[in-house]
């Protein structure tokens, strides 16, 4: 990092609730506690790593409000209530201070339409493309060759990274975040098998994309058929992966990277779907289901279904079933000395 802070800044970003042991060193990297050194700043953010605290020579470490141990010479202790939490609030200052938000304007390589509408307060970076009718809130920027297509619109405080599309009648709410490479708006999947050939079918709806959420690199979301694809306030999806036309996404979802969910299919609001898991079309995902990495899910779930596997079945039973299926070699070997004994007694 470029950036140090004292424990004492530390401290007030992080909202640490007590402080023990002292030291006149500022911090200048975060590390594990297994690998934290002086001049570091380490966390317990997973209890099962309570045991290599006392070992840690990182010059702060993040703990519980419950930890009970003291810190090493020239060592402080933060206690807050959670120290995942705590130390994303210190990641987030620390970004503020690397990344600075770029100033206002303009620049004079990017082709804006005259009539696209830029607050003042925006920043276009270089190679953007803004087409006709274009609506950018105050305080977004679009970093470099960023394109954004006709009568589209991005709220307030954006981040829109460099290679985004954000194609035609596309709609961003506010503090939406796109990492490089993100396309939203690309013609939905949809063809008819007409006379021996695929006929296309014209995809004529829009994207929403509502206010915090959040999109990962190289990731994908398609415009609809007729209507709109949605994707509900706070929802955070991961790289890589693919949303289809007519999708309708509740308010905080966690996607994994590589997820694929199909057409016209619904997910209710906070489900999360591990990696590479698979959604079937035209079926809800009730709310606040869960889904293992790799699962393939083809049938609506009730709300707090937690699932496993492909097909997708409940986890405590698809583990059940995955701890017997690593005992049949045994079980056939089995069958097989008690079909010889049967054998040898029917003789």
């Amino acid at each position: 990092m470029q950036v140090a802070y004292t424990p004492a800044e530390i401290a007030a970003i992080v909202g640490a609730v007590r402080t023990t042991g002292t030291t006149a060193l500022k911090i200048r990297d975060i590390a594990s506690l297994a690998l934290a050194a002086p001049g570091d700043l380490s966390f317990l953010g997973n209890a099962k790593y309570r045991a290599q605290v006392p070992d840690c020579t990182a010059t702060v470490i993040l703990l519980p409000a419950d930890y009970a141990g003291e810190p090493r010479p020239d060592q402080v202790f933060l206690y807050v209530e959670n120290p995942s939490v705590a130390l994303a609030r210190l990641c987030a200052r620390i970004e503020q201070a690397l990344w600075p938000k770029p100033a206002a304007g303009i620049h004079p390589s990017a082709v804006v339409a005259a009539s696209a509408t830029i607050d003042p307060t925006a920043h276009v970076g270089p190679l953007c493309v803004i087409e006709p009718g274009v609506h950018v809130g105050a305080g977004s920027v679009l970093q470099a060759s960023v394109f954004v297509g006709q009568d589209a619109r991005i709220g307030e405080g954006c981040w829109v990274m460099p290679g985004v599309v954000i194609a035609a009648t596309c709609s961003l709410g506010n503090r939406v975040r796109l990492q490089p490479g993100v396309i939203i708006g690309s013609d939905g999947f949809g063809y008819e098998f007409v006379q021996g050939r695929h006929e296309k079918i014209p995809q004529i709806g829009t994207v929403v994309i509502e206010d915090d959420v959040e999109i990962g690199a190289n990731s994908t979301i398609d415009r609809a058929r007729f209507s709109r694809t949605r994707v509900g306030e706070g929802t955070k999806v991961d790289n890589l992966v693919q949303i289809a036309h007519n999708v309708v996404i509740g308010k905080h979802c966690i996607l994994c990277s590589q997820v694929g969910i199909s057409g016209s299919t619904t997910l209710e609001d906070y489900v999360v779907l591990g990696g590479q898991a698979g959604v079937g079309g035209h079926i809800t995902l009730g709310k606040g289901t869960k889904a293992g990495g790799q699962t393939g899910i083809a049938y609506t779930t009730e709300p707090g279904s937690y699932l496993n596997g492909t097909p997708a079945i409940p986890y405590l039973l698809e583990r059940r079933l995955q701890i017997l299926h690593q005992r049949l070699p045994d079980l056939f070997k089995r069958v097989e000395i008690l079909e010889k004994g049967l054998e040898k007694s029917s003789r």
